[in-house]
């Protein structure tokens, strides 16, 4: 006897979704044969729909055919120890490099209300299933968790560093490197008295502060721990850092930033506090923020290029939507030298 659709159980979009553990509008788009979803993967909906006998109801049957566009969710981790805030200076200009790389491809941009702070939390962003694929705005304390996340199958890829036994995809900038840039130009500028500045417990920073150990071990300089200093990245935090130093009677003469932000505040405590700059200390920031040219001193930093990675994120999570492998990347950065260290 041939089986009729009344003997099929009658499911919704989301039943498939789970199954199959993607967006719920993948599955809408890989039923209606759409260019935006593989083949690979369209054929893993179509078996899922056709071994469990499935049939969807006339209200998903309607959605499928009015979905022709993929949406990509920007989601933001709660960075170490304070409130992550899209009003920050690099999450804005980043933001805005994901935002420009969308144009003309058929994609929504959503960020995300939630700040996850753990595995849990990713769970529950992703049976949401509002997004198609996902863009991590920085791995902070999260690198084991990203981990377990991409071992279920999460379409995302993370903006960060790429760190030892990575199994998730991420787009970042050669950190060691920047670090090792910004502070061998300080020691050729005459710099005996370096400080590191920003909080080494997150892995981006972390390769920032190897990168200043061995400029100075190349140059035989003995690492002082006096001067190595940990700020979040706010302007605040980085004046009260370089204030506190100042009122130890710490001597620096120069001063290598984890952020632009906090460079920026560094410079803001030395002036207050009657130090010129790039006179007595020189300062070298990184990322190279739009506002990094017109401060004043104009920011010496280490550019990290937000178009390019906005680029590179968006093509790597497109092509996970669409069940595609992808593999990490480390884009290189470049010391831009402006006024602030002098030369």
């Amino acid at each position: 006897m041939d089986e009729t659709d009344d003997d099929k159980t009658l499911v919704r979009l989301e039943d498939v979704a789970k199954i199959a553990n993607v967006s719920i509008s993948t599955v809408s788009r890989a039923l209606t044969d759409s260019k935006l979803v593989s083949e690979r993967t369209k054929r893993k909906i179509r078996t899922i729909v056709e071994n469990n006998n499935m049939s969807l109801r006339r209200r998903e049957q309607n959605t499928a055919s009015d979905s022709n566009t993929l949406t990509l969710q920007l989601i933001i981790p709660e960075p170490q120890g304070r409130e992550a805030r899209i009003s920050d200076a690099f999450y804005l200009d980043l933001i805005g490099g994901i935002g420009d790389a969308l144009k003309g491809r058929e994609c929504d941009l959503l960020i995300s209300h939630h700040t996850p702070r753990d595995l849990e939390d990713l769970k529950k962003i992703m049976q949401e299933k509002r997004g198609d694929t996902y863009i991590m705005v920085g791995q902070s304390l999260m690198h084991d968790a990203l981990n377990e996340l991409s071992a279920s199958g999460a379409p995302f890829v993370a903006w960060g560093a790429l760190l030892e036994d990575q199994h998730y995809c991420s787009v970042g900038t050669d950190n060691e490197r920047g670090g090792y840039l910004a502070t061998s130009h300080l020691i050729r500028m005459g710099r005996k008295r370096i400080a590191f500045i920003g909080d080494t417990n997150g892995p981006e920073v972390a390769l920032r502060y190897d990168g200043y150990k061995r400029a100075l071990r190349e140059k035989n300089i003995d690492l002082d721990t006096t001067l190595i200093n940990e700020a979040d990245f706010a302007l605040d935090a980085a004046m009260e850092t370089v204030e506190g130093m100042i009122e130890d009677n710490v001597a620096f003469d120069g001063v290598v930033a984890a952020s632009d932000v906090i460079a920026m505040g560094a410079i803001r405590a030395l002036l207050k506090n009657g130090r010129r700059v790039p006179e007595d200390v020189s300062v070298v920031g990184y990322d190279d923020v739009r506002l990094a040219a017109y401060s004043t001193p104009a920011l010496t930093t280490v550019r990290q290029d937000v178009s390019r990675a906005g680029r590179r994120l968006v093509n790597k999570a497109l092509k996970m939507a669409a069940g595609e492998r992808v593999r990490s990347e480390l884009l290189p950065t470049e010391l831009i030298i402006r006024e602030s260290c002098g030369a």
